[in-house]
């Protein structure tokens, strides 16, 4: 199998998902073989965001030939990662260059887990949701937009409110009667705003 590892191995993260590492080749008589190329094992450490660790998956990129970068995408924001390098020949591979940390930027979060509507009542709704299941960074607010569907099915006036990150519900006041709201929420950190969930409901008709 090859003799030393690659040197040199540099990390260039491009964005939340997405890094490109570049090592120095190895002296071609140290591959004691035909070189086939380079794998890359890399794996998240920890996410950021949350401090839960769970069982590490290692995942392997091959790059063929005598390539002294590549790229690895579908990374998860937010997070910490170790990657090394080593060399291949036809019987296996040279040993692993020293571990080097990166860590992803953060990204927009995923949809809030749940948008519940409870409590209705002539002029008032209670609004209830979960976190996104992947913040992937830190919640810095939510937003709420709604607005009135009439029998036609047409949509009155947009009325839009920011809420702050560590709150979970919200009674929402002073609304027509007897109408349906259509409800879209969202999570946002401080890259943007993340894909929203929809939801609709009734106030209660006149007593």
């Amino acid at each position: 199998v090859p003799m030393v590892a690659p040197g040199n191995v540099q990390v260039h993260v491009i964005n939340s998902t997405l890094a490109k590492v570049h090592w120095d080749p190895v002296p071609l008589k140290t591959v004691r073989g035909h070189l086939q190329g380079y794998k890359v094992y890399y794996w998240k450490v920890q996410s950021l965001s949350r401090r839960s660790r769970r069982h590490v998956e290692k995942k392997i990129l091959t790059f063929r030939g005598n390539k002294t970068f590549g790229m690895l995408p579908g990374l998860e924001p937010y997070s910490s990662y170790k990657l090394n390098v080593r060399v291949v020949n036809g019987k296996g591979e040279g040993p692993a260059s020293p571990d080097r940390v990166f860590k992803t930027p953060e990204g927009v979060p995923s949809s809030p887990s749940f948008l519940k509507i409870t409590n209705p009542t002539l002029d008032s709704l209670t609004l209830e949701w979960g976190s996104p299941t992947h913040p992937n960074g830190v919640l810095t607010s939510y937003t709420l937009k709604f607005q009135p569907i009439n029998n036609t099915h047409e949509l009155g006036p947009l009325v839009e409110i920011r809420i702050p990150a560590n709150e979970s519900s919200l009674i929402l006041k002073n609304l027509n009667y007897s109408t349906r709201y259509k409800f879209y929420f969202n999570a946002q950190t401080s890259v943007g705003s993340g894909s929203q969930i929809t939801e609709e409901a009734v106030t209660i008709m006149d007593e």
